[in-house]
């Protein structure tokens, strides 16, 4: 009876836990994109007739549809997606081709410095080549023309948004393929060799056949982030009147009266389109075979390229230039010279016209420091919570036989195919017509940010919890520990480095996380990613050079703290072990 009894009591708990975690992430997830739906289908709106009022009504929707407009930014947005994710795919491909399987001198700095551009605001990234790239005075054409030269390279066009795509989402596509082909058995390429495939012919018809879902992935993945980011398009695209669905979104919640129907319309278009995109994905994944690792153990092989190892070198280099060097030089220069105009060569070394002038202005403004302050406060809580609760969600799906975890992996998932605009926009439906005064507080920042970014933590903090032996769990079971008892002293110490490594990721997406923002912030909970873009659109290129500066500093001091600390953790457990 007794047996029975805490049975039927554990039974009811994990129901309680499943109900409970679903709550959760219909709060955080569904009730936002259900409310983002309602905005497609009503002309009403919600800052001045809040919900009372509401009539639905398809018209709204179907006059996106039919507005040419639409189908035009629709075509700039696919257009540049793709050519950027085909510049990234040629440029990933090649870069985990020489990590992984040549004899290229200096892998480990190729690969290391290969992935900065993820940490790179896009903003930042678009900010950085204006100053190079602008047709009139960009820094690389003021090279140009002092030195005779007649050509002249224009970024604020369609193909500076690709090139700047394909720049920046390259290491999107190294990881997923570089992963890949450490893992695939050489003998396949080795049995090609043999019957007398050379090996360019053995790279193409072999190697990347093998790893084309790693190279789908990838190429997914790019295609998907681009298609959601803002900032690039807003600094490159805006001097060309080029509109893509991003840009476009937030245009219509500027205009006077704000189109927030509109809005929410061209936002569903948006979601749907990346969630075909990821089903796609899945789809051609999951209908071929394409095994490639066995039982057997094997060593992947380094290809000699003899002398043609410098050349791989040489545009390994070249490319680290172009993402790393270049864009950092070109915000240091406008950011520490008093006038951005340089007349000749020499005067690019004169001292005198460099000075702390433009942070002083940064700094004098109180918004600056208001913006840093709110971005870490927003950082923190959606660290916190989101860590929380993708640590919860991880252990119930991955470690559980909870009820009901399907479905919770399945809702936890749903943000991967939503972009950071949409869910702007998405919970500014969900919360500026009700009444509490949610909306225009940090609390829906953080809300927001965990919402986004829940898919990244909870894969993060899977990893970690499925390298833990159920064994210490079962061994805590016998001694008489409950489940919160094991998750306190076996599971989470085990975890820690994960649990670190993944909050620290969730504080630094936030810091950078601009599309959210734009829709969620109010004058007194100014974020830096926006405050950021307003210096932009107000002209002055120097002191948002050196807010990208300072903005950049602030996310490479994270990221080497998180790596202290993961390390730190790791330490811990293993002297602990």
């Amino acid at each position: 009876m007794a047996a029975g009894a805490r049975a039927g009591n554990g039974r009811l708990g994990a129901w309680a836990w499943s109900a409970l975690l679903l709550a959760i992430l219909a709060f955080l997830v569904i009730y936002p994109v259900l409310m983002l739906l309602l905005g497609t289908l009503t002309d009403s709106n919600p800052v001045t007739d809040g919900y009372a009022g509401m009539h639905l009504s398809l018209g709204n929707f179907a006059a996106v549809l039919a507005n040419p407009n639409v189908h035009d930014i629709l075509g700039n947005s696919l257009l540049a997606c793709a050519g950027g994710t085909a510049f990234a795919v040629v440029i990933g491909l090649f870069f985990a081709w020489i990590v992984v399987r040549t004899n290229t001198p200096w892998k480990g700095l190729i690969a290391a410095t290969g992935m900065l551009p993820l940490f790179v605001p896009p903003l930042v990234a678009g900010v950085a080549w204006s100053i190079l790239g602008s047709p009139k005075t960009g820094l690389i054409n003021t090279f140009l023309a002092r030195a005779g030269v007649e050509w002249r390279i224009n970024l604020y066009s369609m193909a500076g948004i690709i090139f700047v795509f394909g720049m920046y989402y390259a290491p999107y596509v190294y990881m997923f393929t570089a992963s890949a082909l450490r893992n695939m058995d050489p003998s396949l390429e080795e049995a090609a060799e043999i019957s007398g495939a050379g090996p360019v012919r053995t790279l193409f018809t072999v190697t990347f056949p093998l790893i084309l879902p790693a190279i789908i992935s990838g190429m997914l993945l790019s295609f998907v982030v681009m298609l959601g980011i803002y900032g690039i398009p807003a600094v490159l695209g805006a001097p060309a009147n080029i509109s893509v669905l991003t840009t476009y979104i937030f245009a219509l919640t500027s205009w006077a009266p704000p189109r927030y129907s509109t809005a929410a319309a061209v936002a569903f278009i948006l979601m749907l389109v990346t969630g075909v995109l990821v089903y796609l994905q899945q789809r051609v994944v999951s209908g071929r075979s394409f095994t490639t690792v066995a039982g057997k153990a094997f060593r992947p092989r380094a290809l000699n390229l003899g002398p043609w190892r410098f050349l791989t070198l040489g545009l390994a280099i070249i490319y680290l230039v172009i993402v790393v060097v270049l864009p950092t030089l070109a915000l240091l220069v406008a950011a520490f010279r008093k006038f951005l105009f340089i007349r000749d060569i020499a005067s690019l070394f004169d001292a005198k016209q460099y000075s702390l002038l433009h942070f002083e202005r940064l700094f004098a403004n109180p918004a600056t420091i208001d913006s840093i302050i709110n971005t870490m406060e927003v950082g923190v809580i959606t660290a916190l919570i989101g860590g929380v609760l993708s640590f919860a969600i991880g252990y119930t799906i991955i470690r559980s036989d909870a009820p009901g975890r399907r479905l919770i992996d399945l809702v936890s998932t749903v943000p991967v195919a939503i972009p950071g605009l949409v869910i702007g926009v998405a919970y500014l439906w969900a919360w500026i017509g009700l009444p509490g005064g949610f909306y225009g507080t940090i609390w829906i920042l953080a809300l927001a940010f965990v919402a986004r970014f829940l898919p990244d933590t909870v894969k993060a903090l899977s990893t970690s919890l499925m390298q833990i032996h159920r064994e210490l769990e079962e061994a805590a079971w016998i001694c008489g520990r409950g489940t919160l008892s094991t998750i306190a002293t076996i599971m989470l110490p085990l975890a820690r480095p994960g649990v670190v490594a993944a909050m620290t990721l969730l504080f630094v997406l936030a810091i950078r996380e601009l599309g959210s923002s734009l829709f969620l912030y109010s004058s007194s909970t100014m974020v830096m990613a926006v405050q950021l873009l307003g210096y932009y659109e107000g002209g002055n290129v120097s002191v948002t050079a050196a807010f990208s500066l300072v903005q950049m500093v602030i996310l490479g001091v994270l990221i080497g703290v998180t790596n202290r600390l993961s390390q730190g953790a790791a330490g811990g457990v293993g002297r602990a072990g």
